[in-house]
């Protein structure tokens, strides 16, 4: 696991023993395996996540209750190498409805033989946030920020 800050980006990786596109299923198809459960701004148990497959898609928590929770946007969705999604989260963790006001997480994924995947992690433009930025910066770029969700992210790739 690696992980490096910059002034307003953080950047993590890890490599997965999983082949590429499993690696990459895993991290779409199956966030709700991976993504830290106290991780989530819904105001009701999680059910489920859910990455829609394409840009333009939706990222969003929808909860038993039947509520959903959008906190990002698929901008960028190229299987099994690359996916940018724009973070929806405001610097005092709530949802940010203004786009100019969000962050960007790319992701890719770069094959490392047969069973193996590197998984980098660019969570970038966090000064878009606003006042209190840099607390979302080192809240994501600490050990239970991304390098946090990468760990459980490889323990659900390997199982899967």
């Amino acid at each position: 696991m690696t992980r490096q800050a910059t002034q307003t980006a953080v950047q993590a990786s890890i490599v997965v023993e999983a082949p590429i596109e499993r690696a990459f299923s895993v991290f779409t198809d199956g966030m709700g395996t991976w993504w830290p459960p106290e991780h989530h701004l819904a105001q009701a148990e999680v059910a489920e996540m859910v990455f829609e497959p394409r840009a333009g898609g939706q990222v969003y928590d929808r909860a038993v209750d039947g509520s959903e929770c959008h906190w990002g946007r698929v901008i960028v969705y190229e299987p099994p190498q690359r996916l940018v999604m724009g973070w929806h989260v405001s610097a005092q963790w709530q949802l940010e409805t203004d786009p100019h006001k969000t962050s960007e997480v790319e992701v890719r994924f770069v094959a490392e033989g047969a069973a193996r995947t590197r998984v980098e992690v660019e969570h970038r433009h966090l000064d878009r946030h606003g006042e209190g930025w840099e607390q979302m910066r080192d809240a994501v770029g600490s050990p239970d920020g991304w390098d946090l969700g990468l760990r459980r992210l490889a323990d659900a790739a390997r199982r899967a």
